[in-house]
């Protein structure tokens, strides 16, 4: 798959570059995250300390994705950071159904199941998150880095052009 070129010089990388930078950082930062957790948690209460670092982890991955995993190629947006914060609190409550289902379904479900369970909820979620995060949150930087195809082919009337083609097209991207 061919990227397309922003006039930065930054490269906006294919589904499969993504996918891979989307599960090397979010996966670094969600092992680094759990780590954070235990030690933060001997401070503080575990639910608060969950809390703090999963707000901290969320604004740190929303950066690299934006810098690293979409090609954006600068920091993220409030807008950015507010509707990656909405997908992974989409993909929490996709993780806490998996495991209520689950113990609604068995007594006492073993460790194993416990983590098989989990560990699917999270990947389901997390292809999730990542179409969401590639299709909505930083789908911007690829539609305005897109080039348009102009066809020379046959006349287009004035009023058509001018009403479809603003004089500098990339007013728009920088509007949005």
């Amino acid at each position: 798959m061919e990227a397309v070129v922003l006039n930065r010089r930054q490269e906006i990388p294919g589904a499969f570059a993504s996918f891979a930078r989307f599960v090397l950082c979010g996966g670094g930062v969600g092992l680094v995250s759990s780590f954070a957790v235990v030690v933060l948690g001997s401070w503080m209460p575990w639910a608060l300390a969950n809390a703090v670092i999963t707000a901290a982890s969320t604004l740190l991955a929303t950066e690299l994705h934006a810098r690293f995993t979409f090609g954006a190629g600068g920091r993220a947006t409030w807008r950015q950071h507010t509707q990656s914060a909405g997908s992974a609190a989409a993909a929490y409550v996709v993780t806490c159904m998996a495991m209520l289902m689950l113990h609604h379904l068995a007594a006492a479900p073993g460790a194993l199941l416990e983590q098989v369970v989990y560990l699917t909820a999270s990947a389901v979620a997390g292809v999730a998150r990542f179409a969401v995060l590639r299709l909505v949150v930083f789908a911007r930087h690829r539609l305005c880095a897109a080039p348009v195809p102009v066809r020379a082919d046959r006349p287009v009337s004035a009023t058509v052009g001018r009403a479809t083609v603003p004089a500098d097209p990339t007013a728009l991207c920088r509007a949005a």
